[in-house]
């Protein structure tokens, strides 16, 4: 097991937390979370667990809705803004995804796993762990960057002078891959994270051996529009039609 104090995303913690506490203007706030908030339609006192909850943003708006919620997460830098963040209202513990340690059998109503799962090593292990802590009928729901269309170093955009069409062009899709993420290009010494793509299939065929069953897909694009230009016609269609996330809402069966 990877110890919590080296991960990845310690290092980018507070990087992480300016982004999405000081900019209103991100995929989390304008596209996921009104989204996410839909898909769950929390009840009161529902006992949800943020898998991978990073400082806590989301788990901080369950709270607020609600919900019973807990954090988890391995990096103890990110755990510790979360906390103090919290005031001490919810619990977090530090913690890796497949190692849930601190959670009884059938404890939580809801699992969310959000923008994470592609940084997850052991996403087999993680969903054998999230349905131990499940109860009977319990959901997970996850939210990913869309594994067809966003594969880190396969996949990008193109643009068709003649048709004046943007297009996304995928080089590799069916093998699952292990990407260095340098999360500052262009900057010296920039930190560094870990991405894992896994293709659908994958990903299916992984839920399914664990005991979850599909009870939800959707498929989110961006909110963005792009500036006037020859090509704003031709970008702002294809955030249309291309989409950015995919959230997966899994029963757990038996």
């Amino acid at each position: 097991m990877k110890n919590p104090k080296t991960t990845s995303w310690g290092k980018v913690a507070k990087w992480y937390d300016n982004l999405l506490e000081e900019n209103d203007d991100t995929y989390q706030t304008k596209v996921i979370l009104p989204n996410l908030l839909r898909i769950l339609d929390l009840k009161k006192e529902e006992k949800v667990i943020d898998i991978a909850c990073g400082q806590g943003f989301f788990t901080r708006i369950f709270k607020e809705a609600g919900a019973s919620p807990t954090g988890a997460d391995i990096s103890t830098e990110l755990i510790s803004i979360a906390k103090e963040k919290s005031n001490k209202d919810i619990p977090f513990y530090v913690s890796p995804s497949h190692k849930l340690n601190f959670a009884q059998n059938e404890t939580y109503d809801t699992a969310v796993v959000v923008l994470a799962i592609q940084n997850i090593e052991k996403m087999d292990e993680t969903f054998a762990e999230v349905r131990r802590i499940l109860s009977k009928n319990g959901r997970m729901i996850l939210v990913l960057n869309h594994p067809a269309f966003r594969i880190p170093k396969t996949s990008s955009w193109g643009y068709d002078e003649k048709s004046q069409t943007q297009y996304r062009r995928i080089d590799k899709y069916l093998s699952d891959s292990k990407v260095i993420i340098d999360m500052h290009p262009g900057m010296k010494n920039s930190e560094k994270t870990i991405s894992y793509h896994r293709s659908l299939q994958n990903i299916s065929k992984c839920l399914f051996k664990n005991g979850f069953a599909i009870s939800k897909l959707e498929e989110w694009i961006s909110h963005r529009t792009s500036e006037k230009g020859i090509r704003q016609k031709a970008e702002d269609t294809a955030r249309k039609e291309i989409p950015l996330f995919m959230a997966v809402e899994v029963r757990r069966l038996g």
